[in-house]
């Protein structure tokens, strides 16, 4: 797949595919710049694992997943299926998330 190109994704929309694999799509009722900014928070998560494992850090490599799972969960790629819950849930998760990632990025 090239870097420009969006991944296959299963009929339902739930999955996509890449290199063979499902893993749960993003929920597509995140409006974009909450998702974009969900994104940002996730990589910004990742580097921070990367940091940790390099420096054999495991408080700050627990902290740093923890965060990963939260932006995971706020964009609806883990925790209850996104298709199975309403639109005020799918809302509060993805809010709830996203200020709580904000809040730790600030402080």
């Amino acid at each position: 797949m090239e870097a420009h190109q969006s991944p296959d994704r299963t009929p339902d929309g739930h999955f996509v595919v890449i290199k063979g694999r499902k893993w749960r799509a993003t929920d597509p009722a995140v409006p974009e710049d909450v998702a974009a900014r969900l994104r940002r928070h996730l990589m910004s998560a990742r580097r921070a694992v990367r940091s940790a494992t390099t420096a054999g850090d495991a408080q700050a490599e627990r902290a740093a997943r923890a965060r990963v799972n939260r932006a995971k969960i706020a964009l609806g790629e883990r925790g209850t299926a996104w298709w199975e819950q309403s639109e005020a849930e799918r809302r509060r998760r993805w809010e709830q998330g996203l200020e709580s990632l904000d809040t730790e990025a600030q402080g």
